[in-house]
């Protein structure tokens, strides 16, 4: 559900920039005095697994679309909901910069609608209520499940209003909404599995994460979680990311049936020139691969004629998507660490 460019306003566009800006000076400050020196490295290698775990785009039966993991409410889970924004922020803010995934203008939506609303209304008003203060198996997978689909739902609406409200003719309202709600219901309902089997397990394996210590337990550490996880997210993003569905994600999907084209010209003028001059230059993987020299024109071109179309193979094994997920998830741990480490170092020490 990454959004282009293409689809916003720069009024819109800024003013997203604005509100997630605000919100991630927010959670830094909060972080400042309630970081966990333990949970520096998990807030990294949680990022990096992420990051991979977007990689994978799994196809929804009938449809001919596919969506992918957000991973907004595992973070929040895990790290909690201030944590979490930055983990996700320093995800989006990688795969736009260095892939070409997502664009700059609409880096402070992509935040918006992955992570703000996943940390902050997702994770706290519908699956801390549901999973209550001392979570079991039930609780976690009916929490899960149901957070992250009506999470995943409210993203969706809000990436129909910030198109919308920028005045993108090609995606009216009411066809647009009435495709992207339900194809984003089935990607919800599918994530919300992953995160629950997940998080089962991890609550199994060391209920400490959630908080579950029995008094007078010296809580474990978190080194073979962060071994674990890190070895999770190399498999993921090197050999895991080649089985990824062909399909478009269902935000293309959606623009497809409702303008016939999946991806819309943004203009080549103003600020959406510049911005996607910057990253054609910052992105030296773009889509997840090596550069690939541009093609030469078809004869084809001249009477009109459609070039013969290649199916590309499944699995598809490439050097550059290994390369490109691995050095991608090491550039995200950096960051987010990095970051961690920071607000960690900031921390007032208490008398």
């Amino acid at each position: 559900m990454h959004m282009a460019d293409a689809l916003l306003s720069p009024a819109v566009g800024g003013t997203m920039w604005a509100v997630s800006a605000s919100l991630l000076a927010y959670s830094s400050s909060r972080l400042k005095s309630s970081l966990d020196d333990r949970r520096v490295p998990l807030m990294g290698v949680l990022a990096a697994f992420v990051f991979a775990a977007q990689m994978i785009n799994f196809s929804i039966p009938g449809t001919g679309s596919s969506g992918h993991l957000g991973g907004g409410l595992i973070l929040a889970v895990l790290l909690g909901p201030h944590a979490a924004l930055l983990a996700i922020a320093s995800v989006l803010s990688v795969q736009a910069l260095f892939f070409a995934d997502g664009g700059l203008l609409a880096l402070g939506c992509n935040i918006f609608n992955m992570g703000v609303i996943s940390c902050f209304v997702a994770y706290p008003l519908i699956f801390k209520p549901l999973a209550g203060d001392s979570p079991n198996k039930t609780k976690l997978m009916t929490a899960s499940v149901i957070a992250a689909t009506l999470g995943l739902q409210i993203g969706a609406f809000s990436v129909v209003l910030e198109t919308v409200a920028s005045g993108i003719s090609e995606l009216p309202f009411s066809s647009f909404v009435l495709l992207m709600q339900p194809i984003h219901l089935a990607i919800g309902l599918v994530e919300g599995v992953v995160t629950a089997m997940l998080l089962v397990f991890l609550h199994k394996t060391r209920p400490e994460l959630f908080g579950a210590v029995a008094p007078g337990t010296e809580s474990r550490p978190l080194r073979p979680v962060v071994i674990g996880l890190a070895l999770a997210a190399l498999v993921t993003a090197g050999t895991l990311s080649w089985f990824a569905s062909a399909n478009p994600d269902g935000l293309e999907w959606a623009m497809g049936k409702v303008s016939g084209k999946e991806e819309l010209a943004a203009p080549e003028t103003g600020i959406h020139g510049a911005l996607d001059a910057l990253q054609k230059r910052t992105a030296f993987l773009p889509d997840y691969n090596f550069k690939q020299a541009e093609p030469a024109k078809p004869e084809a071109a001249a009477t009109g004629a459609k070039p013969e179309q290649k199916a590309e193979a499944w699995p598809n094994v490439s050097a550059g998507t290994s390369f490109s997920g691995l050095l991608g998830g090491l550039m995200t741990l950096c960051l987010a660490g990095i970051l961690a480490f920071v607000l960690r170092r900031r921390t007032p020490s208490k008398a």
